[in-house]
């Protein structure tokens, strides 16, 4: 007992991480995962692998990706056990202790579909979303927890206070859903705010019909002076007086659904060639 509470003082100080207690809430996530054209599932910071015992009931392949050292000890110790209670083979179940940020998912996997899930630590859960984006060619799905105002942001469409760059940019790849709401009190030690759990699948057409660089500088550009007229806040790509004159150079960028700014992005790129 003495362990488990140091691990989770520590992974609250430099992980940013709430570990999951409610045995009901672990299911449903694990749950949210369709198992659709994929073999394998990677959980990023199990801690004590509370979710990690009904992902192994599934049948992917899954394999967990740990930065603290005691987690890892502890993973290690108690589930070759479960290998024998459900009756899995460890070929099923892979423990890599390193930190997802800096793991090269194509090397890890072998260019393999695998889908990540995890209660994602609050501090670094915005770089697992990017990171997921980058290697959007081998994440077919994408479901885990998050604090729940950035949940909401990444699931939000145009229109809402808090539509922005996460939304554009994860909504371009993947069709965003909101699942459930978790309070604090299921959570060692509870944080103080509410989770959301979201799921992400890629959408069937996942290629941008305009250059990704640009669309990603054009979204980024726009919403770092949101409130601000399309005209005003994309003064950088020197745009021409004729092109300003285009209606949607009026709109904030908060009003452009994803379609939009790719039309948006077009119309630059032809401005500037």
């Amino acid at each position: 007992m003495q362990k488990q509470e140091s691990m989770t003082v520590r992974a609250k100080k430099h992980l940013g991480q709430h570990f999951l207690t409610d045995e009901n809430i672990a299911k449903k996530i694990a749950d949210s995962l369709t198992e659709n054209n994929y073999d394998n599932v990677l959980e990023i910071g199990p801690g004590m692998g509370v979710l990690t015992k009904y992902l192994l009931e599934k049948k992917p392949k899954v394999t967990v990706m740990e930065l603290d050292s005691e987690s890892v000890e502890y993973l290690n110790d108690t589930f070759p056990l479960e290998h024998i209670k459900l009756d899995t083979s460890k070929e099923k179940f892979n423990i890599i202790e390193g930190d997802f940020l800096k793991k090269n998912l194509q090397e890890t996997f072998k260019k393999e579909q695998v889908a990540i899930i995890g209660n994602f630590p609050y501090n670094i859960s915005s770089q697992i979303v990017f990171k997921a984006i980058e290697n959007r060619e081998f994440v077919p799905e994408f479901s885990g927890m998050f604090q729940k105002e950035v949940a909401i942001r990444i699931a939000e469409k145009e229109g809402s206070k808090v539509y922005g760059i996460m939304s554009v940019l994860t909504q371009a790849f993947y069709d965003v859903e909101y699942l459930f709401t978790v309070p604090p009190t299921v959570f060692n030690p509870p944080p103080k705010v509410d989770s959301g759990v979201i799921r992400l699948i890629r959408k069937e057409d996942y290629s941008l019909p305009v250059d990704e660089k640009l669309f990603f500088r054009v979204v980024k550009t726009a919403f770092n002076q949101r409130r601000k007229m399309l005209r005003s806040s994309l003064k950088s790509f020197d745009l021409s007086a004729t092109l300003k004159e285009d209606p949607i150079f009026a709109m904030r960028p908060e009003q452009l659904s994803v379609q939009k700014f790719i039309e948006l992005t077009k119309k630059i790129a032809k401005d500037n060639s």
